[in-house]
């Protein structure tokens, strides 16, 4: 008879079994294949199954409770998975087994083969701490490295808090456990998060020990983040992700970049300073400007530059046009734009949507050659 051989073996199928009176070993594998043979026709016949290896060695584990036989079967089997599970229901039509009444349920079958992958992973895993980062260029070889740094998480303090190694004099502080997964993934490893947008106080302690870097999103959220930080913690520096972009997505480079261009406390509240006092100027002067004569700019502009293009004109505060995009990008546009946009022209329909971006970013007028919709909005529409 052909034995299955170990490497081979893809299934595990285990099934529970309770009988109502005492009976031996032999007694149940004897069911097993009397009371299968002839339901899955010829190719799916267990006897022959056996004999050509493609069925392992079963295994049955019994014990006699209060007179009655309890016990599990577990078969092995180098089939596909469509097989395997006809095997496994063909041994819940068992009802006796020997002398006696019995019922056979299949709790579960298991990939063997998974189970093979997860031990090689995490045992590479160990190998690797050991070994320094060869030539792997694999995807498994890649996803086992960042799986290896990113192990290297652990809480910290009394309100576990995610943290890489927090045993040097520098540590970079970020929102959450996102973020600091992704910079021990790309060996920034002396990194703590503070679980949320409220600082901790195991942070605030920190800073006291150590030179705290707060390295926060490039959107609104990352400033009134790095403002409620700075007034209640010691902050040294502060990094800021590129525009529109979050800590817990960036590549290695743009961290890393992000880390190089950070500004000490002082240039960066200089820098937020000047950026307030310029946003405030641009709106006074918006709002100090006659509308008749900012609609006579946009449409003179609309008429010179944009009829016929399909496409969007941002003005500066004199009304100028700054530049155009194309309809697809106008909203990202606006809304990643370091400049002063007093106004926008769309050769087309303003959507809702582009009506909410000019809201948002204070823009005081919006032209069209037509609008989706009439709703009140404290920009200003131009039919163009």
């Amino acid at each position: 008879m052909a034995k299955v051989s170990p490497v081979s073996i893809k299934y595990m199928i285990y099934a529970e079994f309770k009988a109502d009176g005492p009976l031996e070993k032999p007694d149940v594998i004897g069911a097993i294949f009397g009371q299968t043979e002839g339901l899955l026709g010829n190719e799916l016949e267990m006897r022959e199954l056996q004999k050509e290896g493609k069925i392992g060695r079963i295994e049955v584990d019994l014990e006699i409770v209060d007179g009655k036989s309890v016990g599990t079967i577990k078969v092995p089997t180098a089939l596909d998975k469509s097989e395997t599970t006809l095997i496994g229901a063909a041994l819940e039509t068992i009802d006796r087994v020997g002398p006696t009444e019995a019922k056979v349920s299949v709790s579960k079958i298991e990939d063997v083969r998974g189970g093979k992958r997860d031990f090689i992973l995490n045992r590479a895993k160990e190998l690797l701490e050991g070994l320094g980062e060869g030539n792997m260029s694999t995807a498994m070889s890649k996803t086992l490295k960042e799986e290896s740094r990113i192990s290297k998480i652990q809480e910290y303090g009394d309100e576990k808090l995610p943290a890489g190694d927090l045993s040097g004099d520098e540590i970079i502080v970020v929102e959450g456990r996102a973020d600091v997964v992704n910079l021990l993934k790309n060996r920034v490893n002396n990194v703590i998060g503070m679980n949320g947008t409220k600082l901790p106080a195991e942070i605030r302690k920190l800073g006291e020990k150590k030179e705290i870097t707060l390295f926060i999103d490039g959107d609104r959220g990352g400033k009134l983040i790095a403002k409620n930080v700075i007034q209640n913690a010691k902050v040294a520096y502060v990094a800021v992700a590129p525009d529109g972009k979050e800590v817990e997505e960036l590549e290695g480079k743009e961290i890393l970049m992000s880390l190089r261009k950070k500004l000490t406390l002082e240039e960066f509240m200089r820098k937020e300073r000047m950026e307030m006092r310029r946003e405030e100027s641009g709106k006074k002067e918006t709002n100090d400007i006659n509308p008749e004569k900012a609609k006579e700019k946009i449409r003179e502009g609309y008429e010179c530059s944009l009829k016929g293009t399909k496409k969007i004109a941002l003005f500066n505060e004199n009304f100028e046009i700054m530049r155009q995009v194309g309809a697809k990008e106008a909203i990202k546009s606006i809304n990643y734009s370091k400049e002063n946009i007093s106004a926008i022209a769309i050769d087309g329909t303003a959507t809702n949507a582009l009506i909410e971006a000019c809201e948002q970013k204070d823009i005081a007028f919006l032209g069209a050659t037509n609008f989706s919709s009439a709703s009140s909005s404290k920009v200003k529409l131009i039919s163009l």
